[in-house]
């Protein structure tokens, strides 16, 4: 069947640019709520129009069911309706999943964002029944969050493709590092795909992904929305030459050892904005590491 572009495309669910937004935390650990409300407008401010919270780069292991419920209806006051926020709910246990589902729907999320169970590694039917449970559950959209190399379980591009038949299955945050298997799934569904690794934010664009779920868009939200504002401009040498430049960033953030939680609680804690300390078993970056940061991020915005 061939395809032409089309001028009435619906709107992406969430937004185009999301970024994964830490969680701040005081120098004690406790949950920082006024930094979170600051963090968020100044996210929404320089060109996030969606938010994810409590996900991977937002500790989520770590917080507690109340905190995550605290900081999406913190987030919310201080945002209002400007971004969509959609909030990680997913566990491996369907039970409690569907809980943080009811709970993030009456702190005002937009929608949820919900991982593979992980650790028990259920085959595709258990995945599958398990994604339908929740979705069943709530009136909120959900977007399926495919990361096999942290659950140790991968949403096969078939199984996707079944559940996007589910009315509020509508997205999918991709870290699957299967480009073929993702155009196969695009290809053959309405679902609406969000970059989940930074240097694929223009790559699944261009075929036709909604936009980007970032962590390094905690750093440098701009420079990330410049990105696909010059790929729908017409532009995609400029688009091109605006994702290589965050190269060295993404790099240093997400492919240096450390999880982007730790790399990016860094450079915001350098730069004066709200982070706070990273929860055990994670550990601060070291004065190397943060100096290589440094660097790729001045050489970013420098050029940008």
């Amino acid at each position: 069947m061939e395809h032409t572009t089309s001028t009435t495309t619906p709107a992406p669910p969430f937004g185009r640019v999301l970024c994964a937004m830490v969680t701040p935390f005081t120098d004690s650990g406790t949950l920082d709520l006024d930094g979170a409300r600051r963090l968020a407008e100044r996210l929404v401010n320089e060109g996030c129009d969606g938010l994810v919270l409590n996900g991977t780069t937002g500790e989520s292991p770590t917080t507690t069911d109340e905190e995550k419920a605290d900081l999406i209806r913190a987030v919310r006051e201080a945002v209002g309706e400007r971004p969509s926020i959609l909030a990680g709910v997913g566990t491996s246990d369907t039970r409690h999943t569907i809980e943080l589902t009811h709970q993030a729907e009456k702190a005002g999320a937009d929608g949820v964002l919900v991982v593979t169970p992980y650790y028990s590694k259920p085959p595709q039917d258990a995945v599958e029944a398990h994604f339908r449970e929740v979705a069943d559950a709530s009136g909120l959209p959900v977007a399926l969050y495919d990361i096999p190399g942290r659950t140790g379980t991968r949403i096969e591009p078939d199984t996707m493709i079944r559940l996007a038949g589910h009315p509020r299955i509508v997205a999918v945050k991709d870290c699957s590092y299967d480009f073929l298997g993702t155009q196969k799934v695009l290809a053959r569904t309405d679902l609406a795909y969000y970059a989940g690794c930074d240097e694929h934010n223009l790559a699944l664009y261009a075929v036709g992904a909604a936009g980007c779920v970032s962590t390094v868009a905690n750093v440098i939200p701009g420079h990330i929305r410049a990105v696909l504002d010059a790929f729908d401009a017409g532009d995609p040498a400029h688009a091109a030459a605006l994702q290589l430049r965050a190269t060295p960033l993404v790099e240093a953030m997400m492919a240096a050892g450390l999880p982007g939680t730790v790399t990016a609680k860094a450079l915001l804690t350098t730069l004066g904005l709200p982070a706070g300390p990273v929860r055990s078993p994670l550990r601060p970056a070291d004065r190397e590491t943060l100096g290589a940061l440094l660097t790729a991020y001045r050489e970013a915005v420098t050029q940008a």
